[in-house]
């Protein structure tokens, strides 16, 4: 839903573009949600924002559907690998512990990267200190946690309370960063599929444009 130029998200307001080096548009949003006692419960929306120049490493995909674009892994690869700058802001929608999402994030991370025969000492350790980052209080609605990926490979993400206090850390190992990405933009295996479905759509339009 648009309301003025932002959209909305479970009555999260997601900006139309944010500025890490450059000015990012939105390109895709959705939730994350995680089943409780047989309950679809949502517990962050999402907003990625991503340069529009992507679209130039995905001419292999120009002319294909938004279903199809999702359906297809190697597109991600793609997508994921592309040196460009990247935000991926998570607005909490549902009162959590900050660890609990951390836990999540370094379960499937270490699973992505032990998968791809890419879990070595250097990653185990970048894995854990980002895996420490994530406190154990609980952060209220309109918390969010925003990942901004670089064209250079490295990472930071960093914590924003309901009353605005910041924490960051930065994440310098280039294979956890991958799949620190991939565990939102990682097509059939990631951790939102509203946000894939849309980003799809929005990128094929780009594509055939």
């Amino acid at each position: 839903m648009l309301v003025g130029n932002d959209v909305i998200v479970d009555d999260i307001a997601f900006a139309p573009q944010v500025t890490l080096t450059k000015s990012l548009p939105l390109l895709g949003y959705g939730c994350t949600e995680l089943e409780i006692h047989f309950l679809q419960i949502k517990f962050t929306a999402i907003g990625v924002y991503m340069e529009r120049e992507v679209v130039q490493h995905l001419q292999k995909w120009k002319g294909k559907s938004g279903k199809e674009l999702a359906d297809d892994d190697d597109f991600f690869d793609a997508l994921t690998a592309a040196p460009v700058e990247t935000v991926i802001k998570a607005v909490v929608i549902k009162e959590i512990k900050a660890s609990q999402l951390g836990t999540q994030l370094e379960g499937s991370v270490r699973d992505r990267l032990a998968a791809a025969d890419k879990y070595e000492e250097e990653e185990e350790a970048a894995l854990e200190k980002v895996a420490e980052f994530f406190p154990t209080k609980y952060l209220k609605k309109d918390s969010f946690f925003t990942f901004s990926f670089f064209a250079s490979g490295t990472a930071q993400i960093t914590i924003t309370t309901d009353e605005k206090e910041e924490t960051t850390t930065a994440v310098e190992n280039k294979n956890v960063v991958e799949m620190i990405k991939k565990w939102y933009l990682g097509g059939s295996r990631s951790v939102t599929p509203s946000t894939i479905e849309c980003l799809c759509n929005n990128l094929s339009a780009e594509l055939s444009n």
